[in-house]
């Protein structure tokens, strides 16, 4: 006899038809029809329902008892996860943190403009010349004001980012190398 039953026995299969068999037992002491006269057709479905629930319970108090639970790998611990299905987009902040996806192409042009505008005057110290910064300041402030110039649609004003001082930049670039 395995874990389980005997091979080529459903778990629990017995037990299932006696129950039914009981079942239909009260039928027949109700005044009701007995298998006889149900000749032919199927138990009533609340009748099966409550015959398959009572052999999923014994099959898991059977599991218990036999210790199919004990040490399951995190035991004790909390279920991670457990509260975000609430969350219509679980699914997508999942598989942006599983996959580790940037997103940061997918922002507003604004708020693009403005993460890169927090990063100045350090993003300019690896240049090479006083010409490659003015054109990077200069490239920074074209690109500012053509998001200025993109029709914006709501009863607000559009966000706006504001632009750089060139010769703010260049002296700070001076003062950076002048440091090294």
């Amino acid at each position: 006899m395995s874990r389980w039953g005997r091979p080529g026995e459903r778990p629990g299969a017995q037990r299932a038809e006696e129950e039914l068999r009981e079942q239909l037992t009260d039928h027949e002491e109700q005044g009701r029809p007995g298998p006889e006269g149900r000749r032919g057709r199927r138990p009533s479905a609340s009748t099966t329902a409550r015959a398959v629930q009572s052999w999923v319970d014994q099959t898991i108090d059977q599991a218990q008892r036999q210790g199919a639970f004990d040490n399951l790998p995190g035991a004790g611990k909390p279920l991670r996860d457990v509260d975000t299905r609430a969350d219509p987009d679980w699914w997508v902040k999942d598989l942006i943190r599983r996959e580790q996806l940037d997103l940061s192409g997918a922002m507003p042009g604004v708020m693009q403009l403005r993460r890169e505008k927090a990063t100045y005057p350090e993003a300019l110290f690896a240049l090479p010349d006083e010409a490659a910064v003015r054109l990077r300041v200069e490239d920074f402030n074209e690109r500012v004001l053509a998001d200025r110039r993109r029709p914006h649609v709501g009863p607000t004003s559009p966000p706006v980012v504001g632009r750089l001082d060139v010769e703010e930049m260049v002296q700070a670039w001076r003062d950076a190398r002048a440091g090294e």
